[in-house]
């Protein structure tokens, strides 16, 4: 019986180690999304973000703040991704 080869398995905090110094796209909870340069992180996913956008959305629109750096709480975070955004 041949083998099948599966695509290599990491585990979450593996995976968010990778992006270490690259851009991220982070969705809370609530109406906001944060792009920015990930700086480090810990076992509860508290992250570091240099060079932020914080996007939150409002009926009025869309509100954009750039920041030097921030600190999120891990228990807030819904989704993040790689960042194919340029900022």
């Amino acid at each position: 019986m041949a083998s099948i080869s599966a695509a290599p398995s990491y585990l979450p905090l593996a995976l968010i180690d990778k992006c270490i110094g690259s851009r991220i796209w982070v969705i809370m909870k609530g109406d906001k999304e944060i792009v920015g340069t990930l700086r480090g992180f810990d076992d509860y996913v508290n992250m570091v973000m240099d060079d932020v956008r914080e996007y939150t959305f409002t009926p009025q629109g869309k509100k954009i703040t750039h920041l030097e750096s921030i600190l999120l709480n891990g228990n807030n975070i819904t989704m993040l991704a790689a960042s194919a955004l340029g900022g």
